[in-house]
């Protein structure tokens, strides 16, 4: 059984240094962006899953008028606090593998993950809660490793003041998110791979699918 506690402190430490690591985040972000305005969704409520230090979170204001960004680490949280002051946004420190009463039973337009599910060990759970979470019609972006690279044995790390820290990682095949999706009433409307330098006959890093519910 995966320590929670472990993981949550795993991000306490590496909030500090974090921004330092995140390339591959910064990818991520900038899809996210592409990837939307390609599907031209509109979205007044949005919950951001795995805010972390409020990268993503920063720039989604200007396309959600309400945002609940969730994060399991404090410290982490702590740091998207100090970037983000904005009345749209609604911080809350939670572990989305446990019951969702952070939604307060709302229901939103947009749900994203960025390098979020890698750490999540039962899919099937997380795609259960986003179809009692996500309107009708509504949206899933998700972001991650790819798994080509975790089956060659990439993993999340951080230096922090402690040393290196290696973060949890379960390896989910792109069949996994797909199925797991469609059981719960999800469609896959939009998947790409990304590649170091946009070179493809290398392993792809990057990860994105969008998902809509029917």
């Amino acid at each position: 059984m995966i320590d929670k506690t472990y993981k949550r402190k795993v991000f306490n430490r590496a909030a500090s240094s974090y921004e330092d690591y995140c390339v591959l985040q910064d990818k991520i972000s900038d899809n996210l962006f592409d990837r939307l305005e390609l599907i031209n969704i509109d979205p007044k409520t949005l919950v951001d899953l795995g805010c972390g230090t409020g990268k993503n979170t920063e720039w989604l204001i200007s396309i959600a008028e309400n945002i609940l960004a969730i994060d399991l680490s404090e410290e982490m949280l702590s740091k998207a606090k100090q970037k983000i002051n904005s009345e749209n946004v609604k911080f809350v420190q939670a572990d989305i593998n446990k019951e969702w009463s952070f939604t307060d039973n709302k229901k939103y337009d947009l749900a994203t993950f960025s390098l979020v599910l890698e750490h999540i060990e039962n899919l099937d759970i997380i795609f259960q809660r986003l179809n009692e979470a996500i309107n009708l019609n509504g949206i899933i972006y998700i972001g991650e490793l790819h798994p080509f690279k975790q089956y060659n044995g990439t993993k999340a790390r951080f230096e922090t003041a402690d040393g290196l820290q290696v973060v949890t990682c379960f390896n989910h095949n792109i069949t996994d998110y797909i199925n797991s999706a469609k059981k719960h009433n999800f469609q896959l409307i939009d998947i790409n791979e990304y590649f170091d330098e946009n070179d493809k006959n290398t392993i792809p890093r990057i990860l994105t699918m969008i998902f809509k519910k029917k």
